[in-house]
C-alpha cells in the first residue's frame, strides 16, 4: 500500500484522525508524502491555531517526504519566519525537519529575486536549490499540485531531484499558460 497526504487539514481533530491512520497502517512498504498546509508568507491561514500547528507537527514523524513552504517549515521547526534565508540557513531548517522523521525535504516557494526556488535536502546527500523564473503572482492550489507530482513520482521510483525539477517546471508552465489564457488559479491544473 502507498499513499499521499497532501490535503488541507483544517482542525486538530482532522489531524488526529490522520495520525491514527498512520499509526495503524504505515509500514516500510508505504511512502508517505505530507504537505503541511498551514500558512504562507509568514502568516497562518485563518483556520489554524497554535493547537492545530502543534498537532500538525506530530504528523511530520510519519512522513518519508515533507513538502512545506518556508512559512510552514519555520512553524514546524520553531524558527522565526524570514523570506531571505540563505541556503546555509535553509539547510539548518531542513536538518531539523529530517531529525523529526522524513528522509527527504523540499521547502517550496523560496524567493530569489526574479526566481522562485525549491530547496531540497535528502538525508546523507548534498542539498541543492532548484530555481525557475517567477511567472505572475502566487496562486492558491499550486502546492497541492506540486506535492501530488512528488508523491506520484515517489511511488513510481523517480529520483527525488528529477521529481522536484519536474514539479517546478510543470508549475511554471501551468502559470505561463494560465496567464496567457486568462485562467484562474484553480482551473490551471487542467492545462
Amino acid at each position: 500500500m502507498r499513499w499521499n497526504c497532501n490535503r488541507f487539514l483544517g482542525s486538530h481533530n482532522q489531524i488526529a484522525i490522520v495520525e491514527e491512520f498512520f499509526k495503524n497502517f504505515k509500514t516500510e512498504d508505504n511512502i508517505v508524502v505530507i504537505d503541511p498546509v498551514m500558512g504562507d508568507y509568514g502568516n497562518l491561514y485563518p483556520t489554524y491555531t497554535d493547537e492545530t500547528c502543534q498537532e500538525m507537527k506530530k504528523l511530520v514523524k510519519y512522513a518519508d517526504i515533507l513538502t512545506p513552504n518556508l512559512t510552514e517549515a519555520c512553524i514546524i521547526t520553531d524558527e522565526p519566519y524570514r523570506p531571505d534565508y540563505s541556503n546555509d540557513e535553509l539547510k539548518k531548517i531542513a536538518m531539523k525537519l529530517v531529525a523529526m522523521g522524513p528522509s527527504k525535504i523540499v521547502i517550496t516557494g523560496i524567493q530569489r529575486g526574479h526566481y522562485i526556488g525549491n530547496y531540497c535536502y535528502e538525508k546523507n546527500r548534498e542539498d541543492y536549490l532548484i530555481k525557475t523564473m517567477k511567472v505572475g503572482t502566487q496562486r492558491s492550489g499550486t502546492g497541492d499540485i506540486f506535492a501530488s507530482i512528488i508523491a506520484a513520482d515517489a511511488v513510481n521510483g523517480v529520483n527525488f531531484h528529477e521529481s522536484v525539477r519536474k514539479a517546478s517546471t510543470f508549475i511554471k508552465k501551468m502559470h505561463t499558460q494560465g496567464d496567457r489564457d486568462g485562467y484562474s488559479a484553480d482551473r490551471r491544473c487542467a492545462v
